[in-house]
């Protein structure tokens, strides 16, 4: 997927042709001079959030006490006419030199830092009613929609045995949290973590980790043992939900590795 000339035009891109993919952030978003152009953002969405990500970025980047390796996050840019999403586009800030931050460890902690920043700086933030696949599947995953149906066989088989054992045990309030934290966060030359595509949703911080660790364990190689801490209590049942929020949400579900990863879970529930 390429951003249209129209899409350039309106972010003042230098040299329309000249995009390129980006490590990190969403595997479409393309690098276009000195911006990142991420597809399939939601305008409404993107207009009441992104001033004031764009006010915290700038608190982070320039607080007098800080430290050159504290959290940053990628400065979201407006369109020419001060929009923040063009035919679907948003644009982030480029950051020259930054590589992608494979350790889990360290990315939980970037999330829970994030995740209280967010608290104090977004506390009552105003997200529209999502249409689109991700926010149906979390709201599967939560109660709040109908379970699907058309799935594969073991996605079927598998998400069956999940929606059985889900039981309301309470993860935590709900805040703005980042639900798409594997592979969105770079480290700069400095060796500061920048994220650099926060993916809005409304939902405990615990049910977001729980999306980071599984998502770092199917496709970024993450240590599959991590999954033990995530067998029982709060954080099985933030996991549980979030495995089927991934057999909902995914196009297409790889179940049979969603059922390898959740093991330990799968064990403790005796299925």
């Amino acid at each position: 997927m390429r951003p249209t000339e129209h899409v350039l035009d309106s972010a003042a891109v230098a040299v329309p042709g000249d995009t390129e993919p980006v490590p990190g952030g969403q595997a479409d978003s393309v690098r276009a001079g000195d911006l990142v152009l991420s597809p399939g953002r939601d305008a409404s969405t993107r207009d009441a959030l992104s001033p004031r990500i764009a006010r915290l970025a700038v608190d982070l980047d320039t607080r007098r006490e800080r430290d050159h390796r504290d959290l940053r996050i990628a400065m979201p840019v407006p369109a020419r006419d001060g929009s923040w999403v063009v035919d679907g586009w948003a644009a982030t800030r480029f950051e020259p030199g930054a590589v992608p931050l494979t350790d889990l460890v360290a990315t939980r902690a970037v999330g829970a830092v994030l995740h209280a920043e967010l608290a104090r700086h977004v506390p009552d933030p105003v997200l529209p009613h999502r249409e689109d696949r991700s926010g149906w599947a979390e709201r599967v995953a939560f109660g709040e929609a109908p379970v699907p149906v058309g799935l594969g066989r073991d996605g079927a088989e598998l998400l069956q045995v999940l929606l059985a054992h889900r039981e309301d045990t309470p993860l935590g309030p709900d805040q703005l949290v980042h639900a798409d934290l594997a592979g969105t966060v770079l480290l700069d030359p400095r060796g500061a973590p920048v994220v650099v595509d926060i993916i809005p949703s409304r939902r405990p911080v615990l049910w977001a980790e729980a999306v980071l660790v599984l998502d770092s364990v199917l496709w970024h190689e993450a240590d599959a043992a991590v999954m033990d801490e995530w067998a029982t209590g709060a954080a099985g049942a933030a996991m549980l939900r979030v495995a089927i929020f991934r057999l909902v949400g995914d196009r297409p579900a790889d179940a049979p590795a969603c059922a390898r990863a959740l093991t330990p879970l799968l064990a403790g529930l005796g299925a």
